[in-house]
């Protein structure tokens, strides 16, 4: 596989959205970082703590949450550019199937099969909309085209070109 087929996405709307991403996800992942913070203030010394299991856990928690959040933000960014969304709202419904695609089959699973407490999957229905939904509005709001002015659609070619008429 040629990288030449995947999408142009600008790097500062990889790194802003993975930005947004880190910012939602914290809200998710607090609780984890607060208790693992907790024993750093209690450990005898910085060494201890840096070679504790905590530490390791949390650092790759964070680690995986970083990479994930930017191959998303390059994935939303990639679908936007690909289909030609310009509105937020075109934006919003982006957001929307991706979301559908992606967690809502798993938030059902967790309400009807293992029947969890809808107030926990209320919150990450939640984050995951933010991160889905928020994410392709900021980053159409921020802009993902390496050239604005080279607009594609969805087949690939530059809108406003035929085989008939090259420019």
């Amino acid at each position: 596989m040629s990288l030449h087929y995947l999408p142009a996405v600008k790097p500062s709307a990889i790194a802003l959205g993975t930005i947004f991403n880190q910012t939602a996800e914290l809200a998710v992942l607090s609780p984890l970082f607060g208790a693992t913070y907790q024993r750093a203030k209690a450990a005898n010394s910085k060494e201890e703590f840096l070679k504790s299991r905590e530490a390791t856990g949390a650092a790759v928690a964070w680690g995986t949450a970083l990479v994930g959040s930017a191959l998303q933000s390059y994935g939303v960014g990639a679908l936007i550019n690909a289909t030609g969304t310009l509105s937020y709202k075109g934006a919003a419904y982006l957001g929307g199937l991706i979301f559908a695609a992606t967690s809502a089959p798993t938030f059902f699973s967790q309400l009807f099969v293992e029947k969890r407490a809808l107030e926990t999957v209320g919150v990450s229905v939640v984050a995951k909309l933010f991160e889905t939904i928020g994410l392709s509005v900021f980053l159409t709001w921020w802009g993902t085209r390496t050239n604005p002015f080279e607009h594609t659609g969805a087949g690939g070619t530059p809108l406003g070109r035929t085989a008939f008429r090259s420019e």
